[in-house]
């Protein structure tokens, strides 16, 4: 018995932190099948809403069940929001706040010089890490040899590759907890940022996704998220024999107003190696709605900003985020969510019911919306997203994209749609395709 095992909560960031862990803990084959034979849990929590907060609770409890002998380390949003909260629910439970993730992690992984006393971790927590390793220690597991491991095991690490290049959020939308949690906006410096990607192109991998809390705020110096993408791209401008790039980038999210001419410009040039594939949340398609937000736009503007995409770059896939029954949304407001879903032609939608987060303004008004209006908007939202997508996948038949087979006889378009591929096509490899509904012929 003994060895890792990672619960992952929440957004695509956490995502990327929780599989950099477990690669860093597989680097060291010090990783757990299953939460019954692991000697430490982690549960890399969020706090996003309300019911993020319920499903935090509920993971920690199942893994407390699942293994009365493990320690329970609670990291991530929720943590860092209600760390006394999460500590009462039982004491092997371990608040490590995610900047310290590493070097505890680090210092729970056995090694023959000098084994760890995972009774005295757990009784002094995450403080006492720093003083006894560093993963910086030539016999700990590093950042280091989690990329490597990426590198040379597992079929969706070799791949598509995330990396967190950003983290925090400056803005303060009525409805989040997440700025708080996160803290202070931080960057990855942009030379590391090349350095990495470098590393993953040599080693096949094919699809690099930046991810980020708010991804467009990425600032090293005078180095903007566009500059940042055209540096990577400068960085692995390299073609195979059939001149498909041997890697291509993909934004995971980014903000309506971090989208300006210069990064539309990139775009629409990178023939591809910025996949032409955003995903922006709007939100609301109701500007009064928008307002009450804090929001940073109003309805009309976030369309603008998506006819100047499709006016460049005619072949983009646009998807969503959307969060329906907002306090005081009225229903010719959600009417004009669906307008402006149409408009947009998005190619996805993620429907959010608003669930109220304690500490948050819009957690605190009177007009609250009752759980069946919420419910049955959300499933009208759901019904117009599965339309759209359908509608988006139609246009593409017949069209060329790019393909990276993520897994035997599946691949993921560069407009984000999962298509078949003929299983003969190795996995890791990308191809050029010829789109059919659900499905591609590869040329």
């Amino acid at each position: 018995m003994g060895g890792l095992f990672v619960v992952n909560l929440g957004c695509k960031v956490n995502r990327v932190e929780s599989d950099s862990i477990l690669a860093m803990a597989r680097s060291a084959d010090w990783v757990a099948d299953d939460m019954s034979d692991a000697s430490s849990i982690v549960v890399n929590t969020c706090t996003v809403t309300g019911e993020a907060q319920k499903k935090t609770r509920k993971a920690i409890r199942q893994a407390l069940r699942a293994n009365e002998n493990a320690q329970v380390i609670a990291t991530g949003c929720a943590a860092a929001i209600d760390a006394d909260e999460l500590r009462a629910l039982d004491p092997r439970v371990i608040i490590v706040p995610k900047q310290q993730l590493e070097d505890y992690v680090a210092a729970l992984v056995p090694r023959d010089s000098e084994p760890v006393d995972h009774a005295r971790l757990a009784a002094n927590g995450a403080d006492d890490v720093d003083d006894r390793f560093r993963a910086s220690d030539s016999d700990s597991p590093t950042q280091d040899d989690a990329v490597a491991y990426q590198l040379r095991v597992g079929e969706r690490f070799r791949t598509r590759v995330g990396i967190k290049v950003q983290d925090g959020c400056a803005h303060a939308c009525t409805y989040c907890i997440v700025h708080t949690a996160r803290g202070p906006v931080w960057s990855k410096p942009s030379s590391e940022v090349v350095d990495e990607a470098k590393r993953y192109v040599a080693a096949g991998v094919h699809e690099l996704v930046f991810a980020g809390i708010n991804l467009g705020s990425y600032r090293d110096g005078d180095t903007g998220i566009t500059d940042l993408v055209r540096s990577v791209l400068d960085a692995t401008n390299a073609f195979d024999y059939r001149g498909i790039p041997l890697m291509r980038v993909r934004l995971s999210s980014i903000e309506p107003c971090d989208i300006d001419d210069a990064f539309i410009d990139l775009l629409a040039s990178s023939e591809g190696r910025v996949c032409r594939h955003l995903h922006i949340p709007v939100q609301s398609g109701s500007s009064k709605v928008l307002r009450e937000m804090a929001r940073p736009y109003d309805a009309d503007r976030f369309v603008d900003l998506v006819m100047r995409l499709r006016a460049r770059v005619p072949e983009i896939s646009i998807s969503t985020d959307i969060i329906v029954g907002f306090p005081g949304e009225s229903d010719d407001d959600f009417a004009q969510t669906l307008d402006l879903a149409r408009t947009c032609a998005f190619s996805k939608i993620h429907v959010f019911p608003y669930s109220k987060r304690k500490g948050t303004p819009a957690a605190k008004r009177t007009d609250q919306i009752d759980a069946d209006t919420k419910r049955r908007r959300a499933e009208a939202l759901r019904a117009l997203s599965d339309e759209l997508r359908h509608q988006d996948a139609n246009r593409r038949i017949g069209a060329e994209e790019l393909v990276v087979v993520a897994r035997k006889g599946r691949g993921l378009t560069e407009s984000y749609h999962e298509v078949c591929v003929d299983p003969k096509v190795p996995v890791g490899s990308m191809v050029r395709a010829r789109l059919q509904l659900g499905s591609c012929v590869v040329l």
